[in-house]
């Protein structure tokens, strides 16, 4: 048994573990819910790092990482945006003696344009990528949002299997190399997985699944069945004609917190497949513009920022109703300061000014009265302007033959 996971753990004490407020995720206090499909409130990291059984990532481990890159830590990890994991370190130890690894994240396609919360995973792991110079699979689930859906079915699968593609566009449109990444919608590729997706299912029992994800007796049997879905791209071998019918390569997760049963669940299953545990990284939560108590949904556009914004809806959108930690007045504003804990703007460029110093400053004159809300506000427009038009014309080079060669089935490229 890995000792990140417990004496004695396994799917069962994950349900433990997952069930501090109920079967179907973590309630961290009155406020905070954490669960794969729902994620508010103010969130203890700390707590969740404890109640899920991961381990925080060190400055030791980041400097690993820069020593076998050869470059500076990703803001994202320097900032601990990233700030969890499980075995990371023994994926880096591995690479540093000549085992190559890979790279697995995914998307459920909803809506046709991501948010900005959507777009951090994919920047990240666009980053690995590019500094270990391994192979990314990408999952799109269109199969899941049409299972999970809770439009009352008034899109149809083909719908989601559509939005899928689009949303590859943006995918495609972050930077990854296409030598290196297979893109891969289960409504088409399933097949070619589901030896390991019916495995995972005889090994897990009804029980486990409905308390490790909440499933009730009214949900539909599709729900029950689709964490193996989710589960499977976890092990090389689910891609024979990319990585070999024996491969057993290491992979690497990069996933916000929220998606971390699906993999535990995964670790647990593993060793009876005689196959590589799956290892992770895992991401903080990215706040809604109205904050921590609010959620980002795609029925209230107003509740994100969305990479087809345009310039004035970003303006707009920031300066309407992203939740401010300044002051009521000027006056009280320059003799207390901002919170930088609670502010939006901020907050925001945390996650996407790459200048640590310049970062720094806004932190410090924010904090300190200097700064006022309008300019903060100000600093993140300019940014997220730039960043946005950027991404808005690397999508518009994406066409449909792109994403064809995207999704083809054939070897990836290892190394230099």
């Amino acid at each position: 048994m890995d000792p990140q996971d417990g004496a004695g753990s396994g799917v069962v004490r994950g349900v433990a573990d997952l069930s501090v407020a109920g079967a179907d995720g973590v309630q961290q206090d009155a406020q905070a819910v954490v669960t794969p499909w729902e994620v508010s409130g103010q969130v203890d990291y700390d707590k969740l790092v404890r109640d899920f059984g991961s381990q925080q990532i060190s400055q030791e481990l980041i400097a690993r990482v820069e020593e076998l890159t050869g470059e500076r830590a990703h803001p994202l990890l320097r900032r601990q945006v990233f700030f969890s994991h499980r075995e990371l370190s023994h994926v880096l130890e591995l690479y540093a003696k000549g085992k190559p690894f890979f790279l697995y994240t995914g998307r459920g396609p909803s809506s046709d344009a991501l948010h900005l919360g959507h777009l951090v995973p994919f920047q990240f792991t666009a980053y690995l990528q590019r500094a270990f110079k391994v192979p990314c699979v990408i999952q799109l689930t269109d199969d899941e949002k049409f299972l999970f859906a809770k439009d009352g079915g008034k899109k149809s699968f083909a719908d989601y299997v559509n939005l899928g593609r689009e949303n590859a566009k943006d995918i495609i449109a972050v930077g990854f190399d296409p030598a290196r990444t297979f893109i891969f919608a289960d409504s088409s590729y399933i097949g070619h997985m589901w030896h390991n997706v019916v495995r995972i299912q005889r090994l897990v029992t009804f029980n486990q699944a409905r308390g490790i994800f909440g499933f009730g007796e009214s949900d539909n049997i599709g729900k029950f069945g689709f964490p193996a879905i989710q589960a499977a791209p976890s092990f090389s071998s689910s891609f024979p004609d990319i990585f070999g019918t024996k491969s057993d390569l290491p992979c690497l997760i990069p996933c916000a917190i929220d998606q971390d049963p699906y993999f535990r669940m995964t670790r647990d299953v593993a060793p009876k497949m005689k196959l590589r545990k799956p290892a992770l990284i895992h991401s903080k939560f990215f706040p809604a513009l109205q904050g921590d108590n609010a959620k980002m949904s795609a029925s209230d556009p107003n509740s994100a920022i969305y990479v087809s914004d345009s310039a004035a809806q970003i303006k707009k959108k920031v300066n309407k109703y992203a939740f401010s930690g300044g002051r009521a007045t000027v006056e009280e504003h320059r003799e207390f300061g901002g919170n930088c804990d609670v502010d939006i703007p901020y907050r925001y460029l945390s996650f996407f000014l790459p200048d640590d110093e310049r970062l720094a400053r806004i932190q410090a004159d924010y904090t300190s009265g200097k700064m006022l809300t309008g300019e903060i506000k100000q600093e993140l427009i300019s940014l997220l302007q730039e960043m946005i038009a950027s991404h808005q014309n690397a999508r518009a080079q994406v066409t449909e033959d792109v994403i064809d060669e995207f999704m083809r089935i054939r070897p990836l490229k290892f190394g230099a």
